[in-house]
């Protein structure tokens, strides 16, 4: 440890340096969460949602590698999607991605806003 405080300095230990290995180490333990923003754009899509009727509970899982939200149409089913946040996929493909039921990848991407575009309500053809 370096401390490049003066001599005549109150030490409260705000010059202590910490090595940048301890610094990843100890933030690496900790679980991968939504932030506030996020899930401020994920419980919009899904009040709007349950108030169609389609979705009526959800479920979040804090993991060590990522974080998912889970939708349900009953709590006794299987997801009917999935909204998760992986950050090790951030320089790739994106960090965010909506999984369906099957487990299939129906968007992915850097930005939330786009990924959670999926729900949005298709226009049809009205004969």
């Amino acid at each position: 440890m370096t401390d490049y405080g003066s001599p005549g300095e109150d030490r409260d230990g705000s010059g202590i340096l910490i090595p940048l290995h301890e610094a990843r180490r100890v933030r690496s333990d900790l679980p991968v969460t939504f932030e506030r923003r996020e899930l401020d754009q994920i419980l919009r899509i899904y009040g709007r949602m349950v108030a169609a009727g389609e979705w009526r509970d959800y479920a979040i899982d804090h993991l060590r590698d990522r974080a998912v939200f889970s939708v349900f149409r009953r709590t006794s089913e299987v997801p009917l999607f999935q909204i998760v946040k992986d950050p090790k996929l951030t320089r790739k493909q994106g960090a965010y991605s909506v999984i369906a039921a099957t487990g299939a990848i129906l968007k992915r991407g850097h930005e939330l806003a786009r990924v959670l575009a999926v729900f949005d309500k298709k226009l049809k053809l009205v004969p």
